[in-house]
């Protein structure tokens, strides 16, 4: 409804510049829900692509990890966290050169009774159906994001969304903590703390999520980033970045491509959706 009342607003004319072929790709800090809205109907899914995920990056003793979902799907079925972790391994390849990424399925523990329904039936069909394109290594913890043992990690956008929010939260903290603590030190600390700047700001530099730019919107048929509403000139323009390399190295005719060679994976996690609550 509100793409049909506002047709002239900025974000659904760069949809349709994209669409006519006068653009390469969307980038907007302007707001999620309108930027997946558009995606939906002005590029339209990819053939076979059941929902879009967002993507982000977090920083990681192997350069990063790729996660999603970040907020685009609160609740999944198995098909669609196995489509996430082909949309995923093609992101990790185009972005940093991951010749078959590893991939992992968010769970609260890595033993196979560990998870929910979905987590277990995910997991079991990606063991079941071995990738072309990726290595699936099994379940993968919280700690394992920044860990650096696993390339993609698969969620639902709920609990993506969570440990989004929780990594920002704390990042914050913590920052705010180092603050506190040389404030209220003696000279000593804080001459110490002086000559720790320059490992600081190196710190700083690698967790700082504007280095990551935006956060794309998979499974369009269509290049779309997402950048936060408060996002930096530094972060709207390593998102612009983003999508010229996307656009520069065909990430959307990867992603259909790469989504054929798994019919049979896609096939089998349709017919494998858990049972709704009520009838188990």
């Amino acid at each position: 409804k509100a793409i049909r009342s506002k047709r002239d607003a900025s974000m659904p004319v760069c949809f349709d510049l994209v669409r006519e072929g006068k653009a390469d790709a969307v980038v907007s800090a302007g707001n999620s829900g309108m930027m997946l809205a558009c995606g939906l109907f002005k590029f339209r899914r990819i053939r076979g692509v059941d929902r879009p995920a967002i993507v982000t990056c977090f920083p990681s003793a192997r350069e990063a990890t790729v996660l999603l979902d970040m907020g685009a799907n609160v609740e999944c079925k198995p098909i669609n966290l196995a489509q996430f972790a082909v949309m995923g391994s093609v992101f990790a390849s185009v972005e940093f050169g991951r010749e078959r990424p590893t991939v992992g399925v968010l769970s609260n523990g890595s033993e196979d009774s560990k998870g929910t329904e979905l987590t277990r039936v995910t997991h079991r069909l990606l063991r079941a159906h071995p990738s072309p394109r990726f290595e699936y290594v099994g379940y993968v913890e919280g700690k394992d994001v920044f860990s650096g043992e696993v390339d993609v990690v698969v969620t639902d956008g709920f609990t993506g969304n969570i440990v989004l929010k929780t990594v920002e939260g704390t990042a914050n903290a913590i920052l705010g903590f180092l603050r506190d603590a040389v404030a209220a030190s003696p000279m000593r600390a804080k001459l110490g703390a002086a000559l720790m700047r320059p490992a600081f700001a190196q710190f700083r530099r690698r967790t700082d999520p504007d280095n990551y730019g935006g956060a794309p919107l998979l499974g369009v048929d269509g290049i779309a980033v997402i950048c936060h509403g408060g996002a930096s000139p530094v972060a709207m323009l390593n998102g612009i970045r983003l999508a010229d390399r996307f656009a520069r190295e065909g990430a959307t005719p990867g992603l259909r491509d790469a989504l054929l060679e798994h019919d049979a994976l896609f096939a089998a996690a349709k017919q494998a959706e858990p049972a709704p609550e009520e009838e188990r």
